[in-house]
């Protein structure tokens, strides 16, 4: 792009932040995050100000640019929640609220509860042994394994009062 074409478009950016930064408010609500994405928005759009064809609309191609910049931020971060949901099972939070503290002290009592070859077999499970390997450790079958851990947390839910195991193993 010549020197004074990218001045001039640079200028123009400038003129449009205004409008940008509404823009971002329909996507985001905090003013940190309106600041960020208006920013990713005018660093791709001087990034790639070669492929901006003069004569039409600046506004129009920097606004498709914060919506598609929007919608991957948000499908990333919407596929990093459900990677985190699915590997946290029966994790006890370390920052927790005081009711998320009760709910944690609650499932420690039902654990407490479980007969001991269930607990063992489960807690090991959620460490990340295999069921090859406390298999192994508990001197019995895979499927013996497998069914004491099926058994424990079916226990737990019931004890804990909730209608599934995902919402007794998510802690709200």
């Amino acid at each position: 792009m010549p020197e004074a074409t990218s001045a001039s478009l640079h200028a123009d950016v400038v003129l449009l932040l205004p409008a940008l930064r509404n823009f971002a408010r329909r996507f985001v609500s905090s003013p940190s995050d309106i600041d960020d994405l208006t920013q990713e928005t005018v660093w791709k759009l001087l990034r790639h100000s070669e492929r901006f064809t003069p004569g039409t609309s600046l506004k129009s191609w920097a606004f498709t640019i914060m919506r598609n910049t929007f919608i991957t931020e948000y499908k990333r971060r919407r596929r990093l929640q459900l990677r985190a949901n699915d590997d946290a099972l029966f994790e006890v939070p370390t920052d927790c609220s005081q009711q998320k503290c009760i709910y944690a002290a609650e499932v420690g009592k039902a654990l407490d509860r479980l007969p001991k070859y269930q607990r063992d077999a489960l807690l090991m499970i959620v460490e990340g042994v295999s069921y090859g390997a406390a298999a192994e450790r508990c001197g019995c079958e895979i499927g013996t394994i497998k069914s004491r851990v099926s058994r424990a947390r079916s226990m737990l839910v019931e004890m804990l009062g909730e209608k599934s195991l995902h919402a007794a193993a998510s802690i709200y």
